[in-house]
């Protein structure tokens, strides 16, 4: 994004239309390796596209394939996360693996991390210019090729290497899938479709447990074999459906043609593209394309007239500090916590482990409701407290210790996550791709989600060692995090409900002061304030004039 020169804009009619729509049917589909060919003019694309018959993959139909898709991608996301909880257990595997040290084990288990943080930063390059299709397709195909490398392997080196590969495939799933289906959904149901894809998320997890134990009695190899190859049908799925749906239409009005995006913007509406939702819509996408201009990696760190690096700064701490809420003290180490803090059998760690997330999946459930009715800020600052006090009174009760205690300490465990997936979970993945401008939504979200992994490497390489050597006071020291990331939330980060994504511009473009505020309010930042006071309706209108404004100015100029 550049700065903020009065002659950056384009004219709305001169958005750039280089790619035809390819391989991929006639949705406005930007085909892989198509070449560029000559585009009907806009008056006859137009008015052959007001009298298109709608197909039957139109309206909530393709809405729902579009979630569905991004859904099964995160749940292959999911189940990856636990499937290795089971395997590196396997006497059967350790053996395959020539008895790894807990060193070695932990370095196998971690370089999933390092290949989704280079995964994620590989989708920021090559994202944009791939759309976000093709993106989550190649990132599908790469988890099956690592999954293939896992379960074959007879030695850690093809392990190790299959790891990796399978984390790159994981970091391009998680940087483009939130961002596919938020540019695909409405404004008022933007939030509820992305904890729709946290659900299953949990679900592949919980998925991954239950047949770790279920196999925990076989004594052959397909002990580990069959849950490493289980993953790939969510994959397949993937690959298989999602040649048949369209890319965004800001994509697409950005990289292809307005006219194409409006098609599938009216498809998504299941509306003809005359009627005026799907007018008003496509107006503040292109007014948002000329104010924004194209996105550079310099743009991330530079405020180009929409505060583009402080929203960077937002998408990129939001993931960053969900880590340090302490959740995978719980899911990497529930079983180690149950039998080690607690005192349970070995069995029975495990059953209450598999237990605990059927109850995660469930509790999810409630965050449909909540995500837009109660707002994104709302749910993190009190989940945030709850999860403060869950810990607090974890850390209680394990110090404590005995029988009573270590009842109190296993609820508080389920209250825990309970509090995180109301609050910390789909919330977190939803907010980068409503922050972000247009420009950068692909490299910040992608960025941002590798500091998602990033921070999860750093919480779980350090939690067996607190765990051990300071116990209890792990759970305080991050109950405490909890506290500082709660101050952070309500300092610094706008609510983003049910604007649309385009609206979130004028947050940042509008530096009207604000008046009649109380003392207390101005320790926040001003834009907090004014996305408290400001309606949709003068959003929009702000957006409009100041496109318009630029429109002219850039037209003036040349």
């Amino acid at each position: 994004m550049q700065q903020h020169p009065k002659t950056q804009a384009a004219p709305v009619d001169h958005v750039e239309n280089t790619k035809d729509k390819g391989a991929f049917g006639d949705l406005g589909v930007v085909g892989f390796g198509s070449e560029p060919k000559s585009s009907p003019s806009t008056m006859e694309l137009e008015a052959h596209m007001s009298n298109k018959k709608q197909g039957w993959l139109t309206g909530s139909v393709l809405v729902a394939a579009i979630t569905s898709v991004c859904s099964s991608a995160f749940l292959v996301f999911g189940y990856d996360q636990g499937v290795m909880s089971g395997v590196v257990i396997s006497k059967i595997w350790l053996a395959q693996m020539g008895n790894p040290s807990q060193l070695m084990v932990g370095t196998i288990t971690a370089l999933y991390d390092v290949g989704a943080i280079a995964g994620c930063i590989a989708a920021a390059v090559v994202g944009e210019r791939w759309g976000r299709r093709r993106t989550l397709v190649f990132g599908c195909v790469t988890v099956i090729v690592g999954m293939i490398l896992m379960t074959t392997c007879y030695e850690r080196i093809q392990m190790m290497f299959g790891r990796v590969v399978t984390g790159i495939g994981i970091g391009f799933i998680t940087a483009v899938a939130p961002v596919y289906l938020a540019e695909s959904s409405s404004a008022s149901s933007r939030g509820w479709h992305i904890c729709c894809e946290m659900s299953s998320m949990l679900f592949g997890l919980m998925i991954a447990y239950w047949i770790n134990y279920g196999l925990v009695f076989t004594n052959t190899s397909f002990q580990w074999r069959f849950p490493l190859a289980f993953q790939a049908v969510f994959a397949i799925y993937c690959i298989a459906l999602t040649p048949f749906l369209p890319d965004t239409p800001r994509w697409l009005m950005r990289h292809d043609s307005p006219e194409r995006g409006t098609q599938v913007l009216a498809d998504l509406h299941g509306l003809p593209v005359s009627h005026p939702v799907v007018k008003q819509e496509k107006l503040e996408i292109m007014e948002a394309i000329a104010l924004e201009q194209e996105g550079r990696w310099s743009d991330l760190f530079k405020d180009g007239g929409v505060s583009g690096d402080k929203r960077f700064y937002l998408a990129l701490g939001i993931q960053f500090m969900q880590q340090f809420t302490g959740i995978n003290i719980v899911t990497y180490y529930a079983p180690t916590i149950f039998q080690e803090s607690i005192g349970l059998s070995h069995e029975l760690s495990l059953l209450m482990g598999g237990i605990l997330n059927v109850w995660y999946l469930i509790a999810s459930f409630l965050t449909w409701y909540t995500i837009e009715r109660v707002g994104r800020r709302n749910l993190l600052i009190s989940q945030g407290l709850g999860l403060c006090l869950a810990l607090a009174i974890e850390g209680l009760t394990v110090g404590i210790g005995g029988a009573k205690s270590g009842i109190a300490a296993i609820v508080f465990v389920f209250v825990y996550e309970s509090f995180f997936t109301w609050g910390w979970m789909g919330t977190v993945w939803v907010y980068p791709t409503e922050i972000l401008p247009l420009t950068l939504r692909t490299k910040g979200a992608a960025l941002a989600a590798a500091a998602e992994f990033a921070s999860t490497f750093m919480v779980v390489e350090i939690t067996p060692y607190a765990l051990q050597n300071i116990g209890y006071k792990t759970y305080i020291i991050f109950a405490v995090f909890n506290l500082v990331n709660v101050y952070i939330i309500w300092t610094f980060f706008p609510e983003t409900a049910g604007k649309s994504l385009e609206e979130m511009d004028m947050l940042f473009v509008n530096k009207e002061p604000l008046e009649n505020e109380p003392w207390f309010a101005r320790a926040q930042w001003s834009v907090v304030r004014r996305a408290k006071k400001l309606s949709k309706e003068q959003l929009r209108a702000d957006l409009q004039v100041l496109a318009e404004e630029r429109a002219t100015a850039a037209g003036e100029d040349r």
